[in-house]
């Protein structure tokens, strides 16, 4: 049995991932690792609590007692674990800095000291930087811009640095702007969402003509394992939806799938440092026989779809988190 440990699992794409794993292979256990920030949340894992293939232990990367106790016992990590919002980036760079980079370090750390077979590391396109024409290849230089962009970097330079240095076997994926089921709303479809539900105002920076490549979450998933079980050691694979579009686009079909007016819709002033396109070249992980499964229409109608039917689980985000109500601060009342 493939024995898994999955840092950050308890997240928006870290769940998702466990849950795709023990849908499609009888033959794994997973161990989930979480700390259980304002972004993790157990409850995205709640339907898997009976299968005996999965267990949960609740602690932090950065702590080298835990992540060596858990590592000596599995044979594959892929870590999620990271703060990944720009927006809090700005203000809490260190915070980043602390998960992206130095727990990704302790993680290798360890990995290296048990032997681990594969050991795979999620990033994001925004490493690359923006780019208003063409795409981005694995090898194009890491020119980031933010502070969580760049403490993302920082991690991925350090598990390449113990693939040459130390022959540790690993991976890296890169994927482009995730949406679907369990995302924190904080993230522009599922805040756009929930606001509109409640016929809140929707806050879109600048223009809104800032332009993503949208994957829904499961196509990313099963890239994931895509590279999990065919990618080169030592290589770097994009994972993208083909689905660029501007972030006006984006807004306004959430507003037509929910039947609410345009008129929601607020520009606000741009954040600091903000990409004007991220655009990611998918041939290498087509190459293994990965391509995504859901174009944007279908994803973001299963999407919305899921957020009307599971509003007790982000009302109580949005209700009652410390952590929501800052963020919701910075977007609202800093923007008037």
């Amino acid at each position: 049995m493939q024995k898994i440990l999955v840092t950050g699992g308890a997240g928006f794409i870290g769940s998702n991932f466990v849950r795709y794993m023990l849908n499609n292979y009888e033959n794994v256990h997973i161990i989930v690792l979480d700390a259980l920030t304002y972004a993790g949340n157990r409850e995205n894992l709640n339907d898997l609590e009976s299968d005996p293939r999965y267990i949960f232990y609740h602690g932090d990367i950065t702590d080298r007692k835990v992540v060596n106790n858990l590592m000596s016992n599995v044979d594959t990590v892929v870590n999620f674990a990271a703060e990944t919002h720009v927006d809090r980036s700005i203000h809490k760079a260190g915070e980043f800095i602390n998960t992206d980079v130095k727990g990704t370090f302790e993680l290798l750390e360890a990995a290296k000291t048990y032997k681990v077979e594969r050991f795979l590391h999620i990033s994001t396109d925004e490493v690359y930087g923006s780019i208003l024409d063409g795409s981005f290849k694995e090898t194009d230089p890491l020119e980031p811009n933010s502070p969580y962009s760049s403490s993302k970097a920082g991690g991925d330079l350090l598990v390449r640095s113990y693939f040459v240095t130390y022959g540790l076997p690993v991976l890296i994926t890169r994927s482009s702007n995730n949406y679907g089921p369990y995302q924190y709303p904080e993230k522009l479809i599922p805040l756009f969402i929930t606001n509109a539900i409640d016929d809140i105002p929707l806050p879109l920076y600048g223009d809104g003509k800032n332009i993503r490549d949208w994957i829904y979450v499961e196509d990313n998933c099963s890239g994931i394992d895509a590279v999990l079980q065919k990618g080169e050691i030592g290589q770097t694979y994009n994972i993208g939806g083909g689905n660029e579009r501007e972030n006006i686009y984006i807004t306004e079909k959430i507003l037509d799938l929910l039947g609410k007016p345009r008129s929601l819709i607020k520009p606000v002033k741009d954040r600091p440092g903000h990409d004007r396109r991220y655009s990611i070249d998918t041939s290498k992980i087509r190459e293994i026989g990965w391509k995504p499964e859901y174009d944007l229409q279908d994803g973001l109608k299963a999407t919305v779809d899921w957020y009307v039917k599971n509003e007790a689980w982000w009302r109580q985000i949005k209700e009652k988190s410390e952590a929501y109500k800052a963020f919701y601060d910075v977007q609202y009342n800093n923007n008037k």
